[in-house]
């Protein structure tokens, strides 16, 4: 029955283009002029901001909200106290049971703190509330205006804890992510100034155009197109070209179009490495000059070329001229048009760490969903794709790329420990509970969808959902409504019971009788969740065809996934019935097994009820 799984993992189609969904869509929009000058001995440094906003909402806005990240990184903030009570706590973030935050010394901890503030040229007043920035402005913003913000700010990187640091494990001096003052979104919903604790982000989509002064032999990568190559030489300059730097520091200047966050690194050994695509983005590789891991580094940039050209046939073309691999960070991190990395790994590993993160760059980057309210669209849609692109360039040859995926989802719905998925990203009451649920049944979501609807529907909604909101803020909705667009079905009740409740998919076969010379099947729905049911019926003399059970409540059903084989389609089942008849023609004798679902990409957390065989 293994062979039936291959029609999935081989089923990835070209889409047909849809209209926008949302004729009524909005969104806010900035534009960011920073300067920046960084003291590589104190890990300290001091910037001016220029920020245009424009309010294209339809609402008049009296104040307005920055992140300040860098104020979790002390002993007392909320993310030293969420980490000291959280039952599980990261343990990248503790050391011999205790909070790292909460051992920092002075000169260890980070801070981010506006000195200050205009407003169109008017001073305005602001108040620090931990890592939000509360602005009163000196007058509002019309809907459809736009203002000018400007800011004097000073900041301390802190020792690498989570994300962003100085001084990594690995030996990287600077990974500078969530270091500027960040404006926060607002949408239809409101303003998102949530507190920082180490989850999720939110931006307002922007061009961003940095100057980055510090030591001459540092190197510096990350977001953005270098717009100075051959004042900064390290190898960027036109070949020829004879680079003369004065004094003890280089100014490196970058642009970046249409982003919604900005981060770089840098360190006095890396070693750039680039490589154009004939059909895609210049890459960029940033790696300490180590010999234990330069192998493996060169092993990985083909393998990036490869993840590229598949994230870009299965999901949509990558927009930008340029993408950058970083060593730095805690682990694997996403951000515009690049990504941190930790880099002493295992070449699969290293190869794993990149194609997630790379994936990111659609699923956050591009279609930019609110992390902290729908984490699992980012973090599942990027491990659903990561794992099919995984199974291709690495030739793994998994007959179920997702087998893991599933474990897991069933080991948090026998935990006890599991929450509606629509849970804010900070309020689950574990680790545990929250990474099941944003990046396991948030792939899971994706690969039952193609359950439902079939999976040439399901690349097609992906493909689709692509197109019509990229660079935008799509929350579930538009996914579901993309889905039903492409399928034809009514899919609600999917979006509703898997993402706002814990109720679970749960089938059995009751009964199996003979009856008049034929076998009557009696099926019971055990879990709260609806599904339609693929079955497989398997004769004695070897034979196989199968039956499907469409469900009522999507009025409609997909189209037969096994080609191959017979099928019978049956009538629908409504939801409210637990049971459900049918006759398979044929005599009970003759029947060898019958199979629930033998693609297994139907999440039902009780397999044992699912196969009957008349001998076992």
């Amino acid at each position: 029955m293994k062979r039936l799984l291959s029609f999935f993992f081989t089923a990835i189609s070209g889409v047909a283009l849809l209209s926008a969904q949302n004729t009524g869509y909005w969104q806010q929009h900035v534009d960011y002029t920073m300067d920046v000058d960084m003291d590589v001995k104190t890990y300290q440094y001091t910037g001016t901001q220029k920020l245009v906003y424009t309010n294209n909402s339809p609402d008049v806005l009296n104040r307005v909200f920055y992140h300040l990240y860098y104020n979790a990184f002390q002993p007392g903030s909320e993310m030293d106290i969420r980490l000291q009570n959280i039952k599980d706590p990261d343990g990248r973030m503790m050391e011999n049971g205790v909070s790292r935050i909460s051992t920092l010394s002075e000169s260890e901890m980070g801070y981010l703190h506006a000195e200050t503030l205009t407003q169109d040229g008017q001073a305005v007043s602001f108040t620090e509330k931990g890592t939000i920035l509360v602005v009163d402005l000196a007058k509002p913003i019309p809907a459809g205006g736009k203002t000018t913000l400007e800011m004097t700010f000073k900041g301390q990187v802190p020792l690498q804890i989570r994300r962003s640091g100085r001084n990594s494990s690995e030996g990287v001096a600077l990974s500078m992510s969530q270091w500027y003052p960040k404006l926060s979104e607002y949408d239809f919903e409101g303003w998102h100034p949530t507190p920082y604790i180490a989850r999720e982000f939110h931006g307002v989509w922007g061009n961003f155009d940095v100057k980055l002064t510090l030591d001459k032999t540092y190197t510096v990568g990350g977001t953005g197109y270098l717009q100075n190559p051959d004042e900064i030489g390290h190898g960027y300059e036109t070949p020829g070209t004879k680079v003369k730097t004065k004094g003890k520091t280089l100014t490196w200047h970058f642009v970046a179009p249409n982003v919604h966050d900005f981060m770089w690194a840098a360190d006095p050994e890396y070693i750039h490495d680039t490589v154009k695509m004939s059909d895609g983005p210049t890459l960029h590789f940033y790696y300490k000059n180590n010999p234990e891991i330069i192998e493996n580094w060169k092993k990985l940039q083909p393998k990036t070329e490869a993840a590229m050209r598949f994230f870009s046939k299965n999901i949509g073309k990558y927009p930008y001229d340029q993408y950058s691999v970083v060593q730095g960070g805690d682990g694997g991190m996403e951000y515009a048009m690049s990504t941190l990395v930790t880099g002493n790994r295992e070449l699969g590993s290293l190869v794993g760490v990149m194609a997630h993160e790379m994936a990111h760059s659609w699923f956050q980057h591009i279609l930019a969903t609110n992390e902290s309210e729908h984490e699992w669209m980012d973090e599942g849609f990027t491990t659903f794709i990561s794992s099919l692109c995984m199974n291709e360039i690495m030739e793994q040859d998994l007959q179920n790329p997702f087998e893991s995926t599933y474990r897991g989802y069933y080991a948090l719905v026998n935990s006890g420990l599991e929450m509606p998925q629509a849970t804010h990203a900070d309020r689950y009451t574990t680790n545990f509970a929250y990474g099941i649920s944003a990046y396991n049944k948030g792939s899971i979501f994706l690969s039952q969808l193609g359950y439902v609807i079939g999976q040439d529907k399901l690349m097609e909604t992906i493909r689709t959902y692509f197109d019509d909101f990229k660079f935008k803020h799509p929350v579930p909705n538009d996914v579901i409504r993309t889905a039903e667009k492409v399928s034809g079905f009514q899919l609600d009740w999917y979006l509703t019971d898997w993402t706002k409740t814990t109720n679970t998919v749960d089938y059995g076969i009751q009964d199996v009788v003979a009856e008049n010379g034929k076998t009557k099947v009696t099926m019971q729905r055990i879990g709260e969740m609806p599904m339609p049911l693929d079955l497989l019926v398997v004769g004695a003399d070897g034979t196989q065809e199968t039956y499907y059970i469409p469900l009522r409540m999507m009025f409609g059903e997909k189209a037969n996934p096994y080609p191959a084989l017979e099928r019978t389609v049956l009538n629908d089942w409504p939801w409210a019935y637990p049971t459900y008849e049918f006759t398979i023609d044929m005599p009970i004798e003759n029947v060898k097994a019958i199979v629930i679902d033998p693609s297994q990409l139907m999440a039902d957390v009780d397999a044992e009820n699912n196969v009957y065989q008349p001998n076992q």
